[in-house]
């Protein structure tokens, strides 16, 4: 349950509209909600971290993203769920039509709130074009978080121009997400531009010595660039949850 949907619900109880009995109902599933024998829901998560639990698909089976997603989307205005292949929303896209599935980041997305003003102040940056369905998995969380995303995709240092080109936007930035493969040199040149934090995004694109993003979190990792983190290979969702967060002190 979201903190509108609670004082919603608390209005509508001192306006005599629900009774006690059946407010009290409602509120036994704050801390957690029970889901087949396979999942225990943290309905609790968006009271207390300001956006509701997320779904990472890859592992369930069609069935049980099916049920998560509609027990998510009774308590919650949005949902998001990660990794979620084309064939298996094909299998599950007319049970879920209220979800819109983008195919690039494979994400499967509930926004009831989508006509909401958005908070300048994210840009995601890529350093090629192969990197774009991360770079897109964290772009589409921030703004499914409440953010205006800006995007400067394929500006890798194999061509530094096309960086420079940008840097009016990367500098008017309050938070840059920088998403590279090959050897992932791109936040270390995006930290010496700017003043604002930069998290960085290995991806398992590249060649063999790449070792599937290893070689480009080992240099992000050991960056002589100040004011950058780091998240996990691939992890285009954490980055994008971790650029709302930081997006939303300033």
């Amino acid at each position: 349950m979201e903190e509108q949907a609670l004082k919603n619900l608390l209005e509508q109880v001192r306006a005599g509209e629900v009774d006690t009995d059946a407010a009290l109902a409602r509120l036994r599933t704050l801390p957690f909600e029970s889901v087949g024998n396979f999942a225990h829901l943290d309905q609790h998560r968006a009271l207390r971290c300001g956006f509701p639990e997320v779904v990472f698909g890859q592992g369930k089976t069609p069935d049980q993203v099916v049920q998560i997603s509609k027990r998510l989307a009774e308590s919650n205005d949005r949902v998001l769920v990660t990794r979620v292949s084309a064939e298996m929303y094909a299998q599950i896209g007319n049970r879920l039509p209220e979800m819109t599935y983008h195919p690039l980041p494979r994400v499967l997305i509930l926004d009831r709130a989508a006509d909401q003003p958005r908070k300048p102040g994210i840009l995601i940056a890529s350093g090629g074009t192969a990197d774009m369905p991360v770079a897109e998995e964290a772009a589409l969380t921030a703004e499914l978080m409440g953010n205006q995303v800006e995007r400067a995709y394929d500006v890798g240092v194999a061509g530094l121009h096309r960086l420079l080109n940008r840097l009016e936007q990367l500098q008017s930035a309050r938070v840059v997400v920088a998403v590279a493969g090959m050897e992932g040199a791109l936040p270390s040149v995006v930290g010496g531009l700017v003043s604002a934090p930069v998290i960085a995004v290995p991806t398992s694109v590249g060649y063999g010595a790449s070792f599937q993003g290893l070689a480009a979190l080992l240099t992000m990792l050991n960056s002589c660039a100040t004011g950058i983190s780091v998240v996990n290979i691939d992890n285009g969702f954490g980055a994008g949850y971790l650029a709302a967060l930081i997006n939303r002190l300033g």
